[in-house]
């Protein structure tokens, strides 16, 4: 019987279903207890995770007997894959499982933006009739979408935006120009569809190349009343440049669901402070209740069956 260890939240049925026959440890608050953390670790082996825990440096040490890692998500940037594949310990994301979410995230937020009007209960349940205020809303369909990076995400996001009526570039250097994919989606280079796009969709990983990618420069090359939609990974972004190009009326929104630091507060939150037609949410952009069944049971069935076969 092996012992496993899982420190975020995860759907009940899938440890029950998935799990049996394991000694498990389940307790989603048990990421922020480091101490208790790297203790229980040290007989585990395996270890579930979201994108809090970190696995690495010295929780990764203190994990001697680790065998697999299971992620309940897709964004390994807070495994140290590199000190993983080293010791021959197993990473399995959850690939796809968390795609409609986040695809559906983007387009809900992409119409509350550029429509506007949903920010009026309070007004209104106060006397206010600001008909006029809201009447210079904009319609998704006949948008232009701008996705940043064309993985599986982005092309669920592709197929919702189209059927809303949309025209699709993406930029993706990684996606062969005669992958299949492509087929209704025009191929385009960053810097063309930046200045182009109404509606701009992050969609990569972050590394040593992505940190950054969008900041003032980028910023500046796409139109006055583009939206930006970030539910990526933070650092992509300088969150810092968004605000302040919000605020100068250079973006006509922006919806952030992840952030350089997490959780987003102190000085990195205060800046957002005052900032119009401006959406923060804290990275559930794939979790939601179907997901989090999909993700969860994604994972329990790998991390199950890589333990069986050792």
């Amino acid at each position: 019987m092996a012992r496993i260890v899982i420190s975020e939240f995860m759907d009940e049925a899938a440890i029950r279903d998935g799990l049996a026959g394991h000694d498990v440890l389940y307790d989603p608050n048990l990421v922020d207890d480091p101490g208790r953390l790297a203790a229980e670790c040290a007989t585990a082996d395996a270890l579930i995770v979201r994108n809090r825990t970190q696995v690495r440096g010295d929780l990764l040490a203190a994990a001697a007997k680790l065998a697999c890692v299971g992620r309940l998500g897709v964004g390994l940037d807070n495994i140290d894959v590199e000190a993983c594949k080293a010791r021959r310990i197993a990473v399995f994301p959850a690939t796809g499982a968390n795609d409609v979410s986040v695809a559906e995230y983007v387009i809900g937020t992409a119409m509350l933006l550029l429509r506007g009007a949903y920010g009026s209960t309070e007004a209104m349940a106060a006397g206010s009739w600001p008909r006029n205020a809201l009447s210079n809303g904009r319609e998704i369909s006949g948008k232009r979408l701008g996705l940043v990076g064309f993985g599986s995400i982005a092309r669920e996001t592709a197929k919702r935006a189209a059927a809303l009526g949309m025209e699709v570039a993406a930029h993706d250097p990684f996606v062969a120009a005669d992958d299949p994919s492509w087929s209704g989606v025009e191929r385009s280079e960053i810097h063309d569809l930046l200045a182009v796009s109404d509606v701009v969709s992050l969609h990569v990983p972050l590394t040593a190349g992505t940190r950054g990618l969008i900041g003032a420069d980028a910023l500046g090359r796409m139109k006055p009343d583009a939206i930006l939609i970030n539910a990526a990974r933070g650092g992509v972004v300088d969150e810092a440049a968004v605000a302040a190009a919000l605020k100068a009326g250079k973006l006509g929104g922006a919806a952030l669901d992840v952030f350089d630091a997490e959780p987003l507060k102190g000085a990195a939150a205060e800046v957002f402070a005052g900032c119009p037609n401006l959406i923060l949410t804290p990275h559930v952009a794939g979790v939601t209740a179907e997901s989090n069944v999909r993700v969860s049971g994604v994972t329990a069935r790998a991390v199950a069956n890589h333990l069986k076969g050792r």
